[in-house]
């Protein structure tokens, strides 16, 4: 009993007790913390779905169906995925106000929660696109000379060649990209919204998305500058020709004119 004594009121003894139990508390953690927060994280998923769910009876259903199934007011939602409902709403073209040949986009009339409550609700109905993280979108590190090719190869025939827009056939026209966040870029290019093709991850891949964000920031953002002088609406050569057209040989007609006069009336003289 003594020498047991003696080894409890050794030095190292507090130490090799609280080893233990450090180890013991980490061991019942790893087993049981993970499991609570992936239950945690479910639970929050069909809360956000459950209020979604309500968002929609009243502001979508009359359009796409009670149940997403789609109607002759508006298609189906089935597999359109979280990135679709975060564009159409965060960039208030949906809910439409009225039928047309292109929904334009106008001010918001969700909050960001309620934004990603109707895209929880809709992923449920079907895998899809899913809302890029910030990583995904942001420009920093990208090629923005390679975006400049993509985007001429891919985006100028609607866009134009710096993203200010466009019009197409039946009343449709490609929106200007000035002020579009690098998240609903990268959204639209995700989903193809209206009359946009769409480019998924297997035709376009992340990293070429986010040069072509670079490009359009670089090209159409608040600081881009215009090295050429006027920017004429960022319209390419055609406005730039018309603009050579008009001025530059109605200047050579008005000096040609005047050199006439002057000369007819120094013949006279």
């Amino acid at each position: 009993m003594k020498k047991l004594s003696a080894r409890r009121r050794h030095p190292l003894a507090a130490v090799v007790v609280l080893l233990l139990a450090l180890a013991a508390t980490g061991g019942l953690y790893a087993v049981f913390a993970p499991a609570g927060k992936a239950q945690a994280d479910e639970t929050a998923q069909s809360l956000a779905i459950d209020e979604g769910k309500k968002l929609y009876s009243v502001g979508c259903a009359s359009c796409h169906g009670t149940g997403g199934q789609g109607t002759t007011d508006g298609p189906s939602l089935a597999g359109v995925g979280s990135a679709a409902v975060d564009f159409q709403v965060g960039t208030g073209r949906m809910p439409a106000q009225q039928p047309g040949a292109q929904v334009p986009k106008k001010k918001v009339v969700y909050t960001q929660a309620e934004i990603d409550q109707l895209a929880a609700y809709v992923a449920s109905l079907g895998a899809g696109p899913i809302t890029p993280t910030e990583k995904q979108v942001s420009p920093d590190g990208a090629d923005i000379a390679r975006g400049g090719d993509l985007f001429r190869t891919n985006c100028a025939q609607c866009h134009n060649f710096t993203g200010e827009g466009g019009a197409l056939t039946h009343g449709k026209y490609a929106p200007s990209l000035e002020d579009v966040s690098p998240k609903h870029i990268y959204e639209a290019m995700q989903t193809g919204p209206q009359s946009m093709p769409s480019f998924p991850d297997t035709t376009m891949p992340e990293q070429q998305k986010r040069d072509i964000i670079a490009y359009v920031k670089a090209v159409n953002g608040e600081d881009s500058a215009s090295p050429g002088g006027l920017a004429l609406g960022g319209l390419g050569p055609v406005s730039e020709g018309l603009f050579g057209w008009i001025f530059g040989l109605g200047a050579l007609i008005a000096v040609a004119v005047w050199v006439a006069a002057h000369t007819a009336k120094a013949k006279k003289s």
